[in-house]
């Protein structure tokens, strides 16, 4: 039952963004109203504006903290030694690692792209190339001190995270393989991929 206006000092906007991101993930972004959110956290919708302006900013923030969270946690566990074979097999094991636990923000943040706005399509663009980026760079090196094979890094580092963000779409905790050796079979996979 939603609470009466001006009785929810205790919501705060973690628990409101975290019903949106579920709700966004379930239902998609354009079938939810902010009186959903509202009513999912236990609030009057005119509660939901004390925390947003309206539910485009709501979505772009979500988006914007999971690719900034994804940025700086692999700028913290990139390997600062090793060579690039090392830094990519790290690369590898973080990216499915980290996306893993974040199952609803990795959905939203690549299926409501088309439901940004320019200029927060633009922001979110600019960080998911930051983040391609150091992939390239990787693959870049690799391939230029002769360990790698890779002609496009560009494109290689688009298709490496495509499917390494697959992962997300089908591993279960409760199945065959467990998640460490879900990341030894891409290792193994990313690794052929760039060695020829």
């Amino acid at each position: 039952m939603a609470r009466t206006q001006g009785s929810h000092s205790d919501i705060t906007g973690p628990r409101i963004r975290a019903a949106a991101l579920s709700l966004f993930a379930r239902h998609g972004y354009a079938a939810v109203s902010m009186r959903q959110i509202a009513g999912e956290v236990g609030v009057q919708a005119g509660a939901l504006y004390n925390y947003t302006p309206d539910k485009q900013t709501l979505l772009f923030d979500l988006m914007r903290t999971h690719m900034e969270d994804l940025l700086e946690a692999w700028d913290a566990e990139a390997p600062q030694r090793g060579g690039a074979m090392a830094q990519l097999e790290a690369f590898t094991r973080f990216h499915i690692r980290f996306n893993i636990l974040r199952a609803e923000a990795v959905f939203v943040s690549y299926m409501e792209l088309r439901n940004l706005g320019p200029e927060n399509f633009e922001v979110i663009e600019g960080l998911r190339r930051d983040y391609e980026t150091r992939l390239e760079a990787i693959l870049r090196t690799g391939a230029q001190d002769g360990i790698m094979a890779v002609s496009e890094p560009r494109i290689a580092s688009m298709a490496l995270i495509a499917m390494l963000t697959g992962v997300n779409t089908w591993y279960r905790e409760s199945g065959r393989l467990s998640l460490t050796q879900v990341e030894a079979v891409h290792w193994d996979m990313v690794r052929r991929s760039v060695t020829g």
